[in-house]
């Protein structure tokens, strides 16, 4: 393996970092893991902070994702992966009531800093800590790529969701690979689709009406519950 801590400065990330990566306890075995969770995957420390508090922090994705679902007073929207809380604070401009989850403590923390208003909590994508038909809007914005099993994660965003609730997911083209987009070594740990393989995923979970808008390396998949 490289050196890790050659590794953490080309990603930005200095003392603390390193002194979280000699914290764990892990071995040299698992750096790249622990590395994607600490960048991506389940973001922590000061460099997280202000990666995902930024306000340009992956806005083409919450901007379409937002246009997507054109979000009003009746809707009630989940975010799954909310990150720093950005899209969540849009939503509540547009007077929706919005709920957020992330497995990640100090982004929740950031989250509810950001969007103050919005319900904000730890829980996983795989099983969602709410009752059936709860939301008319789901979305994800750059998350869709470390779902180990998506279909699982689809099958229970659509059981959170109202009859007619509209789902929108920006994720990671394969072209993207390797790219700043979706650099090494984190993309080794990564999922892409092609656009075909999105839509099978979310029909395969239940949902209708998938479709992929794609745009420079982008994804939007949209798609309706029956």
């Amino acid at each position: 393996m490289s050196d890790p801590r050659a590794t953490l400065a080309q990603f930005g990330l200095g003392d603390e970092d390193w002194d979280a990566w000699v914290a764990s306890g892990l071995g040299e075995d698992a750096f790249i893991d622990w590395l994607t969770d600490r960048v991506a995957r389940k973001p922590a420390g000061a460099r997280a902070r202000a990666t995902y508090g930024a306000e340009d922090v992956h806005d083409w994705a919450r901007r379409a994702i937002l246009d997507a679902l054109a979000l009003g007073p009746g809707d009630r929207l989940l975010e799954v992966g909310c990150g720093g809380g950005l899209l969540l604070r849009d939503a509540l401009a547009a007077r929706a009531r919005v709920t957020g989850i992330d497995h990640s403590d100090e982004m929740v923390a950031l989250a509810r800093e950001t969007a103050p208003g919005a319900e904000v909590l730890v829980a996983s994508a795989e099983s969602l800590p709410f009752a059936d038909g709860t939301f008319t809007a789901i979305a994800m914005s750059v998350v869709f790529f470390f779902f180990a099993d998506p279909v699982r994660v689809l099958r229970e965003c659509l059981r959170v969701a109202q009859p007619e609730a509209r789902l929108a997911v920006y994720t990671t083209a394969p072209e993207l690979r390797g790219t700043p987009a979706a650099p090494e070594p984190l993309a080794s740990l990564g999922h892409f689709h092609e656009d075909a393989e999105l839509v099978a995923l979310a029909t395969e979970a239940g949902w209708g009406g998938a479709a992929v808008h794609a745009e420079d390396g982008g994804q939007l998949l949209s798609a309706q519950s029956l």
